[in-house]
């Protein structure tokens, strides 16, 4: 039987369950982003414009490390709501332990690559001169701790594909304090600058991660885990790489994509890098419901597929979407009147704040194409098409954003022509994924695959 801290969503109310368990998700993504937002608001002002612009500068390059394998951690999930919705108990444990070790191995792979090729990347990424050592600074000590980063994010997955999106919530407030309270003695108390923020920020994760640990370790339920269960099993990893692949290429490809619109704001002044980061934190409240929706649809439809219930999919799947996109274009609309405000709190340098509220006001309008697409790739993965969105977002939002800046900045040199490549590419996939929503049947995408489990 599942654990009460876990949600059964093929029974009950459809809209209430899934509100219900988006709501903690809402929350937990509320204070991620405050969590990510405190570095940059406490260093913007205690330290100055050009640490913000180093912080920001190291965002996109930690989000391409991480990106990948939280695709996985998506894919895995899939695999954990069919065998959970399935009442597989046996193999449900075996998925989960597998999971734990793949995110380890992962994690310390990545502590490794990031500290090795830090100024490497940066360099390439045209990164200013003179916000390059604080940029080298913050990557690197981030970088130590980025394994504990990784595995909250693989744990927090496990429980939601279990219906549990309340603990992770619990865990993520306190580290979400944690955070601050560090970030305000490291860097305005004892002045470490940039160094203090991102040291802040691994303690806090590893807060996050233990607590997720000890939660799985003692839930009494046939899939507890043990530390001395946890390892690779071959088979149950083939099968989290299909379902997670896609997920974390996907992930890849779009932060890479993101890199090179950052080496892009890089050619321009570290006012320019300043402003973008100051709104890349602000966007990141409008994907609150995105996401939430987003991942609450991909346990909802696994769970659902699981148990074979198409029409109750269907109906979650319809309501999820609607909510995503009505919620994403309210939010929208507020950022785009208080942006100036909103991007002084970050750094009250005028030169600044016009670049993060003109970056603002040509892209707060569109965030329900935004919804509209990850949501539907919500749906598509808990279907077990997680090839589908990928492709999509490959070809819009590496690809054709990419040759879009490429080309269009050799005859208009201007920042906004960057800007710009966010709601086109995000109007072109919303396109595609509602073209192919109805016409895949993805329903019953995974009946054979998930009988070869």
């Amino acid at each position: 039987m599942p654990a009460k801290s876990a949600e059964d969503f093929t029974e009950g109310p459809i809209r209430k369950n899934l509100i219900l368990f988006v709501i903690p998700l809402l929350l937990s993504n509320l204070f991620q982003q405050l969590y990510n937002a405190a570095d940059s608001v406490i260093v913007g002002n205690f330290v100055g414009a050009e640490a913000l612009a180093a912080v920001s500068s190291s965002t996109p390059l930690i989000n391409l490390m991480v990106g990948f394998f939280n695709g996985m951690a998506i894919g895995a999930g899939v695999v954990i709501s069919r065998f959970f919705g399935a009442r597989d108990m046996e193999k449900l444990r075996h998925a989960i332990h597998t999971d734990i070790a793949f995110g380890i191995i992962c994690g310390i792979f990545l502590v490794v690559a990031g500290s090795f090729f830090t100024p490497m990347i940066l360099r390439w990424m045209q990164t200013p001169e003179d916000i390059m050592p604080q940029s080298i600074a913050y990557f690197r000590i981030y970088c130590f701790g980025i394994v504990f980063s990784v595995l909250y994010n693989i744990m927090m997955g496990i429980m939601n594909a279990l219906g549990d999106s309340r603990h992770p919530l619990y865990y993520l407030i306190l580290s979400s304090i944690i955070n601050i309270f560090l970030d305000l003695f490291l860097v305005g108390v004892v002045r470490l600058g940039v160094g203090g923020a991102a040291f802040a920020t691994i303690m806090s994760q590893a807060v996050s991660s233990v607590l997720c640990l000890r939660k799985l370790m003692k839930d009494n339920t046939g899939y507890r885990v043990r530390i001395k269960d946890i390892r690779i099993e071959r088979r149950m990893l083939r099968q989290i790489i299909s379902f997670g692949l896609p997920s974390g290429v996907q992930n890849s490809v779009i932060n890479f994509a993101n890199i090179i619109v950052q080496t892009n704001i890089n050619t321009f002044a570290s006012a320019a890098v300043a402003g973008s980061g100051a709104y890349s934190k602000i966007e990141g409240f409008a994907f609150l419901p995105i996401t939430s929706f987003s991942l609450g649809l991909t346990t909802f439809i696994g769970q659902n597929l699981g148990a074979g219930k198409y029409d109750r999919a269907k109906a979650g799947a319809r309501f999820g979407i609607i909510c995503s996109a009505v919620l994403a274009e309210c939010i929208g609309v507020f950022i785009f009147l208080a942006s100036p405000f909103l991007v002084a709190l970050f750094n009250a340098t005028p030169e600044v704040v016009a670049y993060g509220a003109r970056q603002a006001h040509i892209e707060s309008l569109f965030y329900c194409f935004l919804a509209l697409s990850h949501c539907i790739a919500g749906v598509l993965r808990g279907a077990g098409k997680a090839t589908v969105p990928m492709l999509i977002m490959l070809s819009c939002w590496c690809l054709f954003r990419v040759a879009y800046i490429t080309i269009t900045l050799l005859f208009i040199h201007r920042i906004e022509v960057v800007y710009m490549a966010y709601p086109i590419t995000w109007m072109l996939s919303s396109i595609i994924f509602v073209m192919c929503l109805l016409k895949i049947n993805w329903l019953h995408a995974l009946d054979n695959r998930h009988a070869a489990l």
